[in-house]
């Protein structure tokens, strides 16, 4: 069984979680079944600055304030740092608890999924527990990347050091980020075991729980699980998300009449409506009677201000789907 956890290293819940799931693992009843713990990348605060910032002057920015005060309603921030605190302790973390720094994690992810293609996931786990522990216990800034360089050698991917230094795993984070925005994932940590996810910190009883129940999912061919999230991230407004988990099916199925829909609405809805025109006049060109690509080539023309060719797609899209008219 695969478990991921889609989380952000510099959330204090996403190593909490990692205790109690850690706990939930050792108490499961032993079935033969090989367990894989597998990390995903999430990014909890995108607007954190590439260089970082000491966290007690990131506390006085009032857009941080505001954004922890959401986090925890009722509680100020101040207030809720001790309730983690105190969280924390009762799971094994400290004695000494709390992050130094406002600190980016994209390269800390980057380390940890190429620790995933080097080592496995057991690899992956030691990197990530030395990551979080740094940021968490010993106050280090887990953006600069000697302090990276560093927690990959003490975690035995001394490889990963070099590699830091270059753009390798960068393209594959992004990639994962859209692919979890894509799933709906929206919380850090979640715990995802086939197509079912438990989102938080849950105690180690809810979690075991939750993997009693194990991957009851149908495993999809690769290239329909793209195409879905594509579709999602359309339906949650990023066209251009859409358009980037697209583009490998683009380059070896560009004949694909689903693939090219969907291409057409990504162009559509990010304004390349250049493109979504030539895409959709060769579907129609294609498929006389797709009244749905009739629709979408004249409300592109439309929006071209090409009224006179849009209204005669628009007529025929209405005349033989009554819906569209």
């Amino acid at each position: 069984m695969r478990i991921e956890i889609w989380a952000d290293v510099v959330c204090a819940w996403a190593y909490i979680g990692k205790r109690r799931l850690e706990k939930a693992l050792a108490g499961r009843e032993p079935d033969g079944a090989e367990v894989e713990v597998v990390w995903r990348p999430f990014r909890i605060d995108p607007t954190t600055p590439d260089r970082a910032v000491p966290i007690e002057e990131a506390w006085r920015d009032p857009m941080v304030d505001a954004a922890l005060r959401q986090c925890a309603p009722g509680l100020s921030p101040a207030e809720n740092r001790v309730r983690i605190s105190e969280i924390a302790a009762a799971d094994g973390l400290g004695p000494r608890w709390g992050a130094a720094w406002r600190a980016a994690s994209h390269d800390a992810h980057r380390l940890m999924h190429l620790a995933l293609g080097h080592g496995g996931a057991g690899l992956q786990n030691e990197v990530a527990e030395q990551v979080m522990k740094a940021h968490f216990i010993d106050g280090a800034d887990i953006s600069d990347r000697s302090s990276l360089q560093d927690i990959a050698v003490r975690s035995g991917f001394a490889a990963g050091a070099a590699l830091l230094d270059t753009d390798a795993g960068d393209q594959d984070v992004r990639e994962l980020l859209l692919i979890g925005k894509a799933r709906a994932i929206a919380t850090s940590p979640t715990i995802v075991v086939g197509d079912r996810a438990l989102a938080g910190a849950q105690p180690p009883e809810v979690i075991a729980d939750f993997l009693a129940q194990g991957d009851r999912s149908r495993e999809l061919p690769a290239e329909v699980r793209r195409l879905r999230w594509a579709e999602s991230l359309l339906d949650q407004h990023d066209p251009l998300g859409a358009l980037t988990m697209l583009k490998p099916l683009l380059d070896e199925h560009a004949d694909d009449p689903n693939v090219r829909r969907l291409a057409a609405r990504g162009y559509f809805h990010s304004a390349q409506l250049s493109r979504a025109r030539e895409v959709l006049e060769a579907l129609v060109e294609d498929a006389l009677d797709d009244s749905y690509a009739r629709l979408m080539l004249g409300r592109t023309l439309q929006r071209m201000g090409k009224e006179d060719e849009a209204v005669v797609h628009l007529k025929m899209a209405g005349a033989m789907t009554p819906e569209y008219a």
